[in-house]
């Protein structure tokens, strides 16, 4: 278990709430052309540069979306942002500015914020994105944070998830499931923990798995390199909710049904073991487990060439022309229906996790 060091507490009514922002947003420096007036002003100015702009925001609970037992506010501060330029990417559009809305409780110092926010602005280092604005107000409990990310993208390469056409390829980005697991050690340990506080977690072994679920990365990566190939996809999203949620989502919302052959997905080694080890199927896990944030998206299958045997792309199935038909092709043969048991963001839980 990783917790915040012991340090000087400084309680944030000290500083007051534009003290608190001015020490947040102190030697900001913008990196995008884009971005005109960022902190300092009433709101921020952006210039387009002739582009299309994409917006999205993504607001993460405390006791909904992490558990701070085991997630770091440096990371969380990080994860916070990279999980808003996943959509941006998902759009096939490059992320150029972030703002964040935060609320906190007394139970939080002015260095938990400091940490926080290195978090956040590493990820801004990271994808050169600008930190432009946000707001900050007190919460009776917890810790919530919203981030709104933007990006730009010529018309013409935007792209939604209403545009795949039957026997269009499906591909995925990385592999899946890490995160899920990396959840799941995180849960075990903590449950060890509340029972023998001296305990010492067992994380060596599972590196890989908790960077998935504590660090996540934006494929900002991989929209360049489709970029490089010449490659458009028809229809893209980032996968959140799990793998199989979000083939229904491109399915319904192009019109199209799926076909999804099990023994083309990618799977880490480390994530197949992990979950033999705690006697789930590794198959359920890439399909439900969530948090990957790996591009999914389709193909015309005229660009095959591009696709095949890249190193960081893997094609899983292919569209077909009836939009309810959602399959998985096992690595026995037969067709089973594909559900989708990934995180409803409402509930607060899994489909699956309902009916256990």
């Amino acid at each position: 278990m990783q917790y915040l060091r012991r340090m000087e507490r400084t309680e944030i009514s000290e500083l007051g709430e534009f003290g608190l922002i001015r020490r947040m947003t102190q030697n900001l420096t913008h990196q995008q052309p884009s971005t005109l007036r960022g902190v300092g002003d009433d709101a921020a100015v952006i210039d387009p540069l002739g582009k299309r702009v994409v917006v999205t925001t993504d607001m993460l609970c405390e006791g909904v979306h992490f558990d701070l037992s085991y997630a770091p506010l440096k990371h969380l501060g990080y994860k916070a942002v990279v999980v808003n330029l996943s959509d941006v990417c998902a759009m096939n559009a490059t992320p150029t500015q972030v703002v964040i809305g935060l609320g906190l409780s007394n139970r939080f110092s002015v260095e938990a914020v400091d940490e926080l926010y290195a978090g956040i602005r590493l990820a801004c280092e990271v994808y050169k994105v600008d930190l432009i604005g946000g707001d900050t107000t007190s919460s009776p409990s917890g810790l919530t944070l919203s981030v709104t990310a933007m990006g730009l993208a010529d018309a013409d390469t935007l792209v939604g998830r209403d545009g795949a056409g039957d026997g269009d390829l499906l591909v995925v980005s990385g592999d899946l499931g890490a995160a899920y697991m990396g959840l799941q050690i995180l849960e075990r340990e903590k449950t060890v923990f509340q029972a023998a506080p001296t305990a010492q977690p067992e994380l060596v072994d599972f590196t890989y798995l908790l960077e998935r679920q504590l660090k996540p990365e934006a494929r900002v990566d991989v929209v360049r390199e489709m970029a490089d190939l010449g490659l458009k996809p028809t229809s893209m999203i980032d996968i959140s909710d799990g793998l199989s949620s979000e083939i229904m989502h491109l399915g319904t919302s192009s019109g199209v049904g799926f076909k999804v052959y099990e023994d083309k997905l990618p799977i880490d080694p480390k994530v197949y073991e992990t979950a033999r080890e705690f006697n789930l199927d590794p198959t359920l896990c890439m399909l439900s487990g969530g948090e990957d944030y790996e591009l999914l998206f389709t193909v015309k299958q005229d660009d095959f060439e591009k696709v095949r045997n890249h190193p960081k792309l893997s094609v899983i199935g292919h569209a077909v022309a009836a939009p309810d038909a959602f399959t998985l092709v096992t690595k026995n043969g037969p067709e089973v229906p594909l559900q989708a048991q990934g995180w409803d963001g409402v509930k607060g839980r899994s489909d699956s996790e309902s009916e256990q």
